[in-house]
């Protein structure tokens, strides 16, 4: 693994259906998730919009896959940038930074594939375990 290096990607069409679970997950009733009228008044026209740790959710995951394990992701910083609507599909990714004898750091994002464009949704950095290195318990 070096600098430079590109995680696999993660490709995710998002189902309307999570929007709903993970209202009821986070007992969060902000209508923008469950109501396209509600969407259509704060001027997201009448899509329903993801919530916030659905879209990191995806990244983790992504993550998890390259790391080896959720116990190999050591920790995670992100910023929201933009909005992902329901069906929308996405493209969780990375790129190796900075590969050091305590941990490998990583650029992350999540992009929005748009029928005219790719939209930044997510942009952050992750730092992972060396994959020569044991993580403790």
């Amino acid at each position: 693994m070096r600098a430079g290096d590109a995680l696999p990607p993660l490709t995710v069409t998002v189902e309307p259906a999570a929007l709903r679970t993970m209202a009821a997950l986070l007992r969060d009733p902000n209508p923008i998730h469950l109501d396209p009228a509600a969407s259509a008044a704060l001027g997201f026209g009448r899509r329903l919009v993801v919530q916030g740790p659905i879209t990191l959710g995806y990244v983790q995951t992504m993550l998890v896959a390259f790391a080896g394990g959720a116990d190999r992701v050591l920790g995670t910083r992100a910023r929201f940038v933009g909005a992902v609507y329901a069906g929308e599909r996405v493209v969780a990714g990375g790129q190796v930074t900075e590969v050091r004898a305590d941990g490998v750091e990583c650029a992350v994002w999540l992009d929005v594939e748009r029928p005219a464009e790719v939209v930044r949704a997510l942009d952050g950095t992750a730092r992972i375990a060396s994959p020569d290195r044991p993580v403790r318990p």
